[in-house]
Formats: structure tokens, sequence, C-alpha cells
């Protein structure tokens, strides 16, 4: 099975802040291909870049400047990828105004948490596509 994955999860240094999250047991997964994405770098942002959030149906970085389209082109493209390489599960990094699910950050940059989805997320979801977070892992049946 072809699962769509964060790329940070899998220890590539494309956060925001240029780490990784590489901290998850994937181990599960060994009899699977795992598809990287990093929608954010594939949206065009660089690395390291200005930490964002969502505001509504805004992506507004903390310098103030609305990186919405970049966000969307690579959710876009992260779609895109997900149906061609027939990706019925992704699994994303929790809390991220792209691949956040259920919590994401308030847009207030205060580490608040409020109910809602990031954009990539929302779009896999959208087109039928299970997305989970790194913290849910354990609620994945393959």
């Amino acid at each position: 099975m072809n699962i769509l994955i964060s790329a940070c999860l899998l220890g590539q240094k494309c956060r925001y802040d240029g780490k990784d999250k590489n901290r998850i047991d994937l181990s599960v997964f060994e009899c699977h291909n795992l598809i990287p994405v990093c929608p954010e770098v594939d949206g065009g942002l660089p690395v390291p870049r200005a930490a964002a959030e969502r505001v509504g149906s805004l992506i507004i970085n903390n310098e103030g400047k609305d990186v919405t389209a970049e966000y969307t082109k690579g959710a876009e493209l992260a779609l895109h990828t997900a149906l061609e390489n027939n990706c019925k599960i992704a699994i994303l990094k929790a809390k991220s105004p792209s691949c956040g699910k259920g919590k994401i950050y308030d847009g207030t940059f205060s580490r608040t948490l409020a109910d809602g989805n990031g954009v990539t997320a929302e779009l896999l979801q959208a087109n039928g596509i299970a997305v989970y977070t790194e913290d849910e892992i354990n609620l994945i049946q393959l």
C-alpha cells in the first residue's frame, strides 16, 4: 500500500525552523511504500521560513505576510501526488496550518490550539483520503 506522509516525519529538514520531526516509530509501515511530501516547500516556500498559522481561510506568517497561495498550491500538489500514487491514507504533521488535523494553532502565534484542519489535510479529506497525524498512528488500520 502507498501511504502519503509528511516529509518531516521521515527526517527531512523541511519544517519552518529547518528541523525535522523524525521522532516517531514507523516500523509498522515497513511493508508499505511511504510517499513523502512537504506542501509548504512544494508550494514554493523556503527552508527555513517564517512560522505561519491559519486564520480562517487564510494562512498568515508571523511577519504579517499572507502565504495562502503557497499553502494552497502545496496542498493541491500533495493531493495530486496522493491520487497519482493511489494513496488511501495520509500521515501528516499535527498542529500544522498545512498538515494539522482536528487541532491547529489558532493564528495568534501564542501556541494556542483551536479546532480546525490545515489546508492540505482538509483537501485530502475532501477527496476521500483518510488523514491521520503522527499522534494517531495507532488508529490506522491497514
